[in-house]
């Protein structure tokens, strides 16, 4: 397994998978790997030649007062465990390698980018639509392997692949959970025990929404009032968002004659998690 931290020598290893005929799949992440990176990492296996991983917990989608200091890193484990799974390449630049001192040039997809997450955390899709954009211009891959977990950002970042016609397909693999249902997130090893368990509301709330579509709601209000409900049994979250929107633009939708996406987004003590269910 080749492990890079340079735009040059991952531009030249790419361009040797290139040369001998091989598809890419690029699975982006900012490291510390749990098993909803390593379904990500399968997924490319089952549908590329080579599949190259980065590591870069990204600077410009955090806030002045968000936890980049805190987000767990652990590239030594991270590498271990991609020479394990099969990985042919690893980059793991530095913030100085992707940001040069001087670069001041953004990639912001106007609209999308207010919503969600990015109107409790203001620039956080810039600074995702950025990194992503480099990377696909360092790695050209044929495709590009992202979780369902991440919606909003799934959503924005196929604006952007639309919009600046990079030439990559976005394949968006299913969430995976622990046993008791909790998404997988870097962020959860950053959970006291009691958050760990509060947090188990997240994903009860999505169980109970879906109970209540096979039953037959359509009307988001009722949805969202089953959601809020539920989420108010742990009055130690904090809720940032709960919404029924479209899974392409963001917006709210009334009811689910074309299908909808429930986001939630809540904080445990300091550590923000998202889940989402699409009904």
């Amino acid at each position: 397994m080749l492990v890079l931290k340079t735009i040059a020598e991952t531009r030249s290893a790419c361009a040797r998978f290139r040369a001998a005929g091989k598809t890419l799949g690029l699975v982006p992440t900012m490291g510390s790997l749990h098993e909803g990176h390593l379904s990500l990492v399968r997924a490319a296996q089952a549908s590329c030649d080579a599949v190259a991983v980065s590591i870069f917990v990204n600077p410009t989608q955090f806030g002045p007062h968000e936890d980049f200091a805190a987000y767990p890193r652990s590239l030594e484990e991270d590498r271990r465990i991609l020479d394990a799974a099969g990985v042919d390449l690893v980059f793991a630049p530095s913030s100085e390698e992707m940001y040069p001192e001087g670069a001041g040039t953004f990639v912001e997809v106007a609209g999308l980018s207010d919503r969600l997450d990015g109107a409790s955390r203001p620039g956080h899709f810039r600074g995702v639509a950025t990194v992503v954009a480099k990377l696909f211009h360092i790695f050209s891959p044929e495709r590009a392997f992202f979780g369902q977990k991440d919606a909003a950002q799934v959503a924005v970042l196929r604006k952007m692949v639309r919009d600046l016609q990079f030439p990559v397909q976005m394949e968006v693999c299913p969430t995976v959970r622990e046993p008791d249902g909790l998404a997988l997130s870097s962020r959860n090893r950053n959970l006291s025990g009691e958050e760990r368990r509060q947090a188990l509301v997240l994903s009860r709330t999505l169980l109970g929404v879906q109970r209540q579509v096979q039953g037959g709601e359509r009307e988001s209000g009722k949805l969202l009032a089953t959601a809020m409900q539920i989420l108010e049994e742990e009055p130690a979250v904090k809720v940032d968002y709960c919404r029924v929107v479209d899974p392409a633009t963001l917006e709210d939708v009334r009811d689910l004659g074309h299908g909808a996406l429930v986001a939630v987004a809540a904080y445990l003590g300091a550590t923000r998690l998202i889940d989402n269910l699409l009904v």
